[in-house]
């Protein structure tokens, strides 16, 4: 039997934030991305200012009143864009500068999408946000069902529509409604009729029980205050054989406290990091099998950038994880 824990008030996150200080967090900093990034621009500046810098400045000028969120990185908030505080919001890090540029050359690329999946995508799909693609780890088929967790602007559902095909649907899952009000205008205008974007926590998914063939996600899982909950329940939603195949932030060593004590690493997808053998219980708690989590070294490099001079590279890494639901004897 697996020691995962199975409730927020098992998980490791730091005393200094409850999970829903954790969620605030994220609806703050991903629902003023949602707004503030335009179409064929992307969170990842070309000013000087890192991800968690522009989280940073986001947490601070607007408290985390906002009441939106998705995915993993920065915002973008221009100066006169603050929003009103709130009275028990937690302390962040000192505030930094922040902007809205486009992105430096390739950086989607970086993350291992392709030119020509990045060139099929509505403007706008596309914000800069994640630890890999999924797609490549996926293996979609047509006519299959397929949940994304944190679906966010609606990248990877629009790229999976296409491998679904008309006969396949595909459901993007988001708390945050500044995001889901963006993939549904873009889904709209460009006609993309089986795609679905529902509001709801990936700890409570609003999906039917075994209805699901795969259930992909992009750097989201690390956002969850309940990690294992998560995990449990993309195993409820999948058919038997169904498959999960994501990408998360994975903690290598244990991670120090000035990040997971850091409101701003935490939204930015490193201070609530799992370590690879948390989420190898929690998945197989979840009853899953064939359960694989693949380190990508080499991600190192890109960490570095959300975070520099915290060494976040030297305890985190982006890492391709996937499992499988038993099929019926």
């Amino acid at each position: 039997m697996s020691n995962a824990p199975t409730h927020e008030s098992d998980v490791q996150t730091p005393a200094t934030f409850s999970p829903e200080a954790v969620r605030s967090a994220v609806r703050d900093v991903y629902g003023a991305i949602a707004k503030k990034v335009p179409a064929g621009k992307t969170v990842v500046g070309t000013d000087g200012v890192s991800p968690v810098e522009a989280i940073t400045s986001a947490l601070s000028t607007s408290n985390m009143a906002a009441k939106d969120a998705s995915c993993c990185a920065p915002t973008c908030c221009e100066p006169g864009d603050e929003q009103p505080g709130t009275a028990t919001a937690p302390p962040v890090a000192s505030a930094a500068s922040t902007g809205c540029c486009p992105s430096p050359s390739g950086y989607t690329e970086q993350l291992g999408y392709s030119k020509d999946e990045l060139a099929s995508l509505p403007a706008g799909a596309d914000i800069g946000l994640g630890c890999g693609n999924p797609q490549a780890i996926a293996a979609l088929e047509p006519g299959q069902v397929v949940v994304d967790l944190g679906s966010g602007a609606g990248i990877d559902c629009f790229l999976a529509a296409k491998k679904v095909g008309a006969q396949g649907r595909v459901i993007g899952v988001d708390m945050t409604h500044a995001m889901l009000d963006r993939a549904r205008s873009l889904a709209a205008s460009e006609g993309v009729d089986n795609v679905e974007f529902r509001l709801g926590e990936i700890e409570h998914l609003p999906i039917e029980d075994v209805s699901v063939d795969v259930v992909i996600s992009n750097c989201v899982v690390n956002l969850s205050p309940d990690p294992a909950r998560v995990f449990a329940e993309a195993a409820r939603v999948l058919r038997p054989g169904g498959r999960i195949a994501i990408y998360d932030v994975v903690a290598l060593q244990p991670v120090p406290d000035a990040l997971r004590q850091n409101i701003a690493a935490i939204a930015g997808c490193m201070g609530q990091a799992s370590s690879v053998t948390d989420i190898q219980a929690y998945l197989t708690a979840a009853g899953l099998t064939d359960v694989k989590v693949e380190v990508s070294e080499a991600s190192r490099k890109t960490i570095a950038q959300w975070m520099p001079g915290s060494g976040a590279e030297d305890y985190v890494a982006s890492a391709a994880i996937t499992a499988r639901k038993p099929s019926l004897a």
